[in-house]
């Protein structure tokens, strides 16, 4: 009799063990297609002005890489125009970009592209299109960062 006792209850544990391996499985299978339908909350540019810190943050001749809404934004402090910004993406292959103080050129470290610092167009490189432009200004002694 103890026999088919035990036989019941490791039927009973496998039958459980089958259905949870069904639950995760169906789970794993469909959870990335629900997330998919359900809209992310975090915007492409914001609407709302970012706030990088204050005034002399970013010294001439160095940059600052800061989170704008979905993409990082790099913003750079040129001797010829002072603060300009730009979205740190490459429109090559989206890696992000960096400002190269001994070159002058901000730069794709993927695939050698090379775009200019004052309007964001493209030097030289594979990269199709300029950066996307955004507004910098100071407002109240801090630097204020705007999609355009």
């Amino acid at each position: 009799m103890e026999e088919s006792d035990s036989r019941l209850e490791r039927r009973g544990f496998l039958t459980l063990a089958k259905r949870i391996l069904i639950a995760s499985g169906l789970a794993a299978f469909f959870g990335p297609v629900i997330s998919f339908f359900w809209p992310n909350v975090l915007e492409e540019t914001p609407t709302k002005p970012v706030v990088i810190g204050p005034e002399g943050a970013i010294p001439p001749l160095e940059s600052k890489v800061v989170r704008f809404g979905r993409y990082p934004a790099i913003v750079i402090n040129t001797q010829e125009k002072g603060l300009v910004a730009y979205s740190a993406v490459c429109t090559h292959f989206a890696c992000i970009v960096s400002w190269n103080p001994e070159s002058g050129m901000i730069e794709c470290p993927c695939h050698a592209g090379f775009y200019d610092p004052l309007d964001g167009s493209v030097i030289s490189g594979p990269p199709p299109s300029p950066l996307p432009v955004y507004r910098v200004s100071t407002d109240n002694g801090q630097i204020i960062l705007r999609s355009s």
